[in-house]
């Protein structure tokens, strides 16, 4: 359990999530996996990052009973902790392939839409349920993946959008079963790390640097109305309620249920 670093092939580093049930990470969590992606990163012979996870789904955001029972510390040690690992994805020197199985909820969106290139299983949906959870963030993410109007009307509702949906939109490299994720992942890793590893870096930093969004400047602006709606008690209000609901990725977006994603 926790997060590992493993190198499946030359040139690749493969970061793993394993925070069972269902990889809601606590605050040690998401510290020790931007510490793991920036290592990976650093590591000259590493020339490309993919970023996965064990179990029923790659991210099902912060472990709100953490935040539950730790207060105002336990809120602010998530932010800082979210921030950190959404940001240690995206600065990562080399590129991150996310390869997303199950649910992408809340963090996993801004892992997954910070990363450089997605292949996702069919069984993949992607949303945020913050305003279920008593919190805000993510949009900045979220609107890497789908169009603008999408990413305001599955904000309001807490739905879900599936892994071919956003194929379509080209934010999602590939969709493939389940059983074949990791390979797929790792295929699209094998053809970025054989570039030449000076060029891929260069590659990497003059893309952020013509990025229309400094999602990290972004993402911590929303990040404080989430403290806001703490402060408000509206967070706390609306977390009260949390385990009442549906279980994560239930509801999707209209049209979108009988795709199977």
């Amino acid at each position: 359990m926790g997060v590992s670093t493993s190198s499946p092939g030359k040139g690749i580093s493969l970061v793993t999530v394993d925070f069972p049930p269902v990889n809601a990470l606590p605050v040690a969590g998401w510290s020790a996996l931007a510490d793991a992606v920036r290592a990976a990163g650093r590591d000259p012979r590493v020339r490309c990052v993919v970023l996965g996870a064990e179990g029923r789904g790659f991210n099902a955001g912060v472990d709100i009973k953490e935040i539950q029972t730790g207060g105002r510390s336990a809120l602010l040690g998530a932010n800082r902790g979210c921030a950190e690992a959404f940001a240690a994805v995206y600065e990562c020197e080399v590129p991150v392939v996310a390869a997303v199985h199950g649910f992408c909820l809340g963090g996993g969106v801004g892992l997954a839409g910070n990363a450089d290139a997605i292949v996702a299983a069919e069984d993949a949906v992607f949303g945020l349920p913050e305003l279920d959870r008593g919190a805000l963030g993510a949009a900045t993410h979220l609107s890497r993946l789908v169009p603008q109007h999408l990413m305001r009307a599955l904000y309001y509702t807490s739905r879900t959008v599936g892994a071919a949906e956003l194929h379509r939109y080209g934010s999602v490299w590939r969709v493939v079963r389940h059983d074949r994720l990791r390979a797929a992942a790792l295929e699209l890793a094998g053809e970025i790390a054989a570039k030449d590893g000076e060029l891929i870096r260069l590659a990497k930093a003059a893309i952020n640097g013509i990025d229309p969004v400094d999602v990290r400047r972004s993402y911590r602006f929303e990040q404080g109305f989430t403290f806001e709606a703490g402060l408000s008690g509206a967070g706390d209000r609306v977390r009260g309620a949390f385990g009442n609901e549906r279980p994560p990725g239930r509801r999707q977006a209209p049209g979108k249920e009988k795709e199977g994603v």
